[in-house]
């Protein structure tokens, strides 16, 4: 199961990087740095104001991994194809099994170790979502629900600006969660259903406001 999400959400991000630069291998974008800056923001959410009452926003915090995530499966990218870098992120992420601990300091951590080595720190990534409770089930569904709606935007007219971002009076990312919560996360096909089903909605609801 692990093998296929990971070989997925690793297809899907070689896509969306080819979309934007067919040739960003060779460009060798400072990823390390996207994901440094991705840090402190997720920070800001989970809260580290010592002189004011904070309860960290989960479901930000939760955003925010997957948004590292997609900076992180761009550098472990770079090793080789989708197939062979899943085997290898599959064995470091089975040999990293973690208990919940101290965020702030395992995200600094993580930090750190992605500033030193430019790499991704995949077994911080690890620990870090232990210590949110979030599933690696409830990572891919996340990540492959973002990806399909960015590359979904682009394919509408986002870049142009005649997408329309909200229909029947709910943003896009909101009939997004209610059909991923009505599909099987498990089918091989997964992502290609969700983007489908997104395109129905879309077209039956922007229909009347042409």
């Amino acid at each position: 199961m692990m093998q296929q999400q990971l070989q997925t959400m690793l297809a899907l991000q070689d896509k969306i990087n080819t979309l934007v630069n067919e040739n960003w291998r060779a460009q060798k974008f400072p990823w390390y740095r996207a994901i440094w800056v991705e840090s402190a923001e997720l920070l800001d959410h989970y809260g580290w104001k010592w002189w004011k009452k904070q309860q960290p926003e989960l479901d930000q915090v939760k955003l925010e991994l997957v948004d590292i995530w997609h900076f992180g499966l761009s550098l472990e990218l770079q090793q080789g194809s989708p197939e062979t870098v899943a085997m290898h992120m599959q064995k470091e992420l089975e040999a990293a099994q973690r208990s919940p601990g101290d965020f702030r300091s395992n995200l600094e951590a993580f930090t750190l170790n992605t500033l030193a080595s430019k790499q991704f720190d995949l077994v911080g990534f690890a620990q870090l979502l232990a210590d949110v409770e979030m599933t690696f089930d409830e990572l891919y569904q996340r990540y492959v629900g973002k990806n399909v709606l960015n590359r979904f935007r682009q394919d509408h007219g986002y870049k142009d600006g005649t997408y329309v971002k909200t229909w029947q009076g709910r943003e896009d990312n909101e009939h997004l969660a209610e059909i991923c919560a009505r599909l099987d996360t498990a089918a091989t096909d997964y992502s290609e259903q969700l983007y489908r089903a997104l395109a129905g909605r879309y077209t039956e609801s922007t229909a009347t406001l042409v």
